[in-house]
């Protein structure tokens, strides 16, 4: 039995296969964003609340 046989997106209901994309979605949104707050581009992110102090 091969690899993409057992997980064949067409074998799939049509439920299942949206669940599958929209959780893939929200997964890389997520991931992108840790990335972004995180990651080198944060070190580009101000603080606008330090910019103001008064």
């Amino acid at each position: 039995m091969e690899l993409a046989t057992v997980f064949s997106i067409q074998n799939l209901e049509p439920a299942t296969a949206m669940i599958v994309a929209i959780g893939a979605f929200l997964l890389a949104i997520t991931a992108l964003s840790i990335y972004t707050s995180f990651g080198p581009p944060a070190k580009e992110l101000d603080d606008p609340f330090e910019d103001h102090e008064d």
